[in-house]
């Protein structure tokens, strides 16, 4: 499980490119400069192939000892010391384990080299040279690594924003063309007809109602999230418009506490589960729909009585996937859509506000 989290920051076959190509370079500069000062000189092409093949083989099996290390540290850092806060603190660990790694792992290759071909010079002269060449070398590959991983996670990052942008655009567009239903819009238009010869004070409500409606609808349509009140408002103007068509068959109650007021929500989310009771139910004297909005573990629960129309619109289940998708967007819970034998019930998750505050997020 950690092997795989360590190979999520690069994987293992860019990071062998990545450690092969730094120490090929590395060797050619210790061959040129060992040659070029005559501590150790290459007497022909064979002579300088061989010892840059195996000089970069031993180089690389010393890069992994201490690259994976480093990767750990990296991973770790990023878990307790992320760059966003504690940079200097995490500057200092970071490099004090790094140099830490180096030594380590340049103590154990050089006694190793050491015990199968002793070295002329002194050992402990050895130990330091390698050990500040190892240092140094560490050093530049944690930075390459830091580099890199940043690049890669920005680059991932970038394209799961492009992603999810368009995705959610998709949605928004699936949204507002379910607001603009033509059938709501006819239907509304034809009880505006009829209220106007009858009740002008009525037909004026209706009016005012229905433009709040649209006006909600475009004003929150490009938002993440709205407060529970204002979901309640809107909701409760989009319920006047079915009610001024159906009457007392349609009854609709609220029982949901003044806290939770401030809460979060997709926008239109209640609308959409209402839309679909009035869509797919009977509505009629004899069988009057039944909606209950209430409150229960931090959750919005719309309830109606079942009693599906014989003929009628097939459910797409388009909208509830929309606004599953809403939900996935924002929020680690997603709505709850369960058909029971009497009575239909959406649950939706509510959003509470960082630190509890009463933030507005409507800006």
């Amino acid at each position: 499980m950690i092997q795989s989290n360590i190979h999520k920051l690069i994987p293992f076959n860019k990071l062998f490119k990545l450690l092969l190509g730094f120490v090929f370079i590395l060797q050619l500069v210790i061959i040129t400069y060992n040659q070029l000062s005559g501590y150790y000189a290459v007497s022909e092409p064979t002579h300088f192939i061989s010892r840059l093949f195996l000089g970069t083989l031993l180089s690389l099996v010393a890069a992994f000892l201490i690259a994976y290390p480093d990767l750990y540290i990296i991973r770790y850092m990023n878990r307790r010391f992320p760059w966003s806060r504690k940079i200097f603190k995490r500057i200092l660990l970071q490099l004090s384990l790094t140099v830490l790694i180096a030594l380590t792992g340049s103590s154990l290759i050089t006694s190793f080299s050491h015990i199968i071909n002793p070295y002329k010079e002194a050992f402990h002269s050895v130990m330091v040279t390698n050990g500040l060449i190892f240092s140094v070398c560490n050093i530049i590959i944690m930075i390459i690594l830091e580099a890199w991983i940043f690049f890669m996670e920005n680059a991932e990052s970038k394209k799961k924003t492009e992603s999810l942008e368009k995705e959610l655009s998709q949605i928004r567009f699936e949204v507002l063309k379910n607001q603009i239903n033509p059938h709501f819009l006819f239907n509304s238009l034809n009880v505006l007809s009829g209220l106007i010869d009858k009740d002008t004070n009525k037909a004026q409500e209706f009016i005012d109602e229905f433009s709040h409606i649209y006006r909600y609808v475009i004003e929150t349509i490009e938002k993440p999230v709205v407060t529970v009140q204002d979901e309640l408002d809107f909701i409760r103007s989009y319920i006047f418009l079915q009610q001024m068509r159906y009457g007392r068959q349609l009854e609709f109650s609220v029982d949901l506490p003044a806290s939770m007021m401030h809460q979060y929500l997709p926008p239109l989310s209640l609308q959409l589960v209402m839309e679909n009771a009035v869509k797919h139910n009977l509505v009629s004297e004899e069988k009057p729909l039944r909606i209950e909005l209430s409150y229960h573990n931090n959750h919005l629960v719309v309830r109606n009585n079942l009693q599906p129309k014989i003929t009628g619109a097939r459910s797409t289940r388009l909208g509830q996937e929309n606004l599953i998708k809403r939900y996935k967007l924002i929020s680690s819970e997603i709505p709850e859509f369960k058909v029971g034998t009497t009575h239909y019930q959406a649950t939706l998750p509510l959003i509470t506000p960082e630190n509890d505050e009463h933030t507005d997020h409507r800006r």
